[in-house]
């Protein structure tokens, strides 16, 4: 892949806190599917911009430092989980681009040089990209939770695909804390939620995804005002279109603590 080529936009699943990276069982497919089919469809970008659900800012913010620390934001987990290291580099000038980008589309970016990479960056990057040589760009998700405002956020971004830098949404398809690992049939709900975002995305239809909240199930899957770990699917969702094609492609379902996760590309 050269430097002009059209990096992807994905979305990934990056699972509970640091247990992929202690080979968690629950967390199997996850960490098979990050280290082997997604490396392969990631391709080789010359940066990537990766949204996280784990960084909720009222507006757009960007991280823009050379290096950034990494930040532990999950508790009670083995004394070893604070010491991983994600050496990857940053990059003040894409940082910049992508304030241009979101600035262009109305959104009043910031860029945030002190902000360390949170575990929805440094967990899923460490099996996906081990040796750490592409340079990451790590971007906030808005506090409002409105499919719109990140879809659009998407939108803004895909310019930036056709400069081989990639977009990776960094969340999960299913996020009720409750209810994993818990039994009884309102998994059925799980998986008709998953089916209808299926349908959605693989239609091209942006417009439904900015009804997601309709989708069977939904609230189930993401409960009211704790679905920020569906709004980086949106955002990969807006950086898929191109030419008013919004097609993108499920290539992952995969088993997590009782429940199916999924993950989408968009080419």
């Amino acid at each position: 892949m050269t430097s002009t080529s059209r990096a992807v936009s994905m979305f990934i699943p990056h699972g509970g806190g640091p247990l992929p990276l202690l080979n968690d069982p629950s967390h199997r497919e996850v960490i098979e599917f990050l280290r082997g089919k997604a490396r392969q469809l990631l391709g080789t970008p010359k940066a990537i911009i990766l949204v996280t659900a784990h960084w909720e800012e009222r507006l757009p913010t960007i991280s823009s430092a050379e290096q950034h620390s990494l930040f532990f934001d999950y508790y009670g987990f083995p004394k070893e989980t604070y010491e991983l290291q994600y050496p990857a580099s940053g990059s003040p000038l894409i940082a910049e681009k992508v304030k241009k980008a979101l600035e262009k589309y109305g959104f009043q970016a910031k860029l945030d040089a002190k902000r360390g990479w949170d575990h929805g960056v440094f967990v899923p990057l460490t099996l996906l990209i081990p040796d750490a040589e592409i340079p990451i760009v790590q971007l906030s998700v808005l506090t409002s939770q409105a499919a719109d405002e990140h879809l659009k956020m998407g939108e803004a971004l895909s310019e930036l695909r056709n400069e081989n830098i990639a977009i990776i949404g960094s969340g999960m398809s299913f996020h009720n804390m409750k209810a994993f690992q818990s039994s009884g049939g309102k998994h059925d709900e799980n998986k008709l939620f998953e089916n209808a975002l299926q349908q959605s995305i693989e239609s091209g239809e942006l417009d439904k995804l900015k009804n997601w909240e309709q989708f069977p199930g939904a609230r189930y899957c993401q409960p009211q005002g704790q679905a920020e770990h569906f709004m980086p699917l949106l955002v990969a969702a807006g950086a898929g279109r191109e030419n008013n094609n919004s097609k993108g492609k499920c290539v992952a379902k995969l088993e997590l603590m009782g429940t199916i996760v999924s993950s989408y590309l968009w080419t």
